[in-house]
């Protein structure tokens, strides 16, 4: 796939359907990106993220060469208001390489990997004091459908 700006970029598989890590020499090469969005992401990354494979989470990265462009972490779920729903935990392109196709590779094979897997929606929430992201997913053809409440326990 080729996109604006950059050479060949591919969307890689962090790990399989069963959550186990199939390249661990690409979730290293993640962390900077990710943590571009989950600045406070305890240390120990690998760690942690292989704690939210063991509880159904999946990663991809849009990758370049040998470097990442993006990352997305997403599950497949099934609940009561959606059915089974491909649900986005985290969407992040590097800075260096935002405008240049990077996220919406990473929503299109998203949305393509959940239509193979018989979800009928794809979901994500985005913080409020996000708002050029917000804009990303307006373009994309994502409105606003509920509101997101939360409250710290502990």
């Amino acid at each position: 796939m080729l996109l604006r700006g950059l050479g060949r970029m591919e969307i890689i598989r962090i790990t399989d359907d069963a959550g186990a890590v199939v390249a661990p020499d690409w979730l290293a090469r993640a962390e900077a990106v990710h943590r571009q969005l989950r600045e406070r992401l305890p240390p120990g990354y690998a760690g942690v993220l292989r704690r939210v494979f063991a509880g159904g989470g999946r990663m991809v990265v849009a990758a370049e060469g040998g470097a990442v462009a993006g990352v997305a972490v997403y599950r497949i779920h099934e609940n009561t208001h959606a059915g089974v729903q491909l649900y986005v935990d985290d969407l992040v392109t590097d800075a260096a390489q935002r405008s240049r196709g990077v996220g919406r590779a990473l929503l299109d094979w998203l949305a393509r990997h959940g239509r193979e897997r018989g979800c009928e929606l794809l979901a994500l929430d985005s913080g409020t004091q996000r708002t050029r992201a917000h804009a990303f997913y307006f373009r994309e053809g994502m409105p606003i459908t509920a509101f997101h409440f939360s409250r710290r326990l502990g």
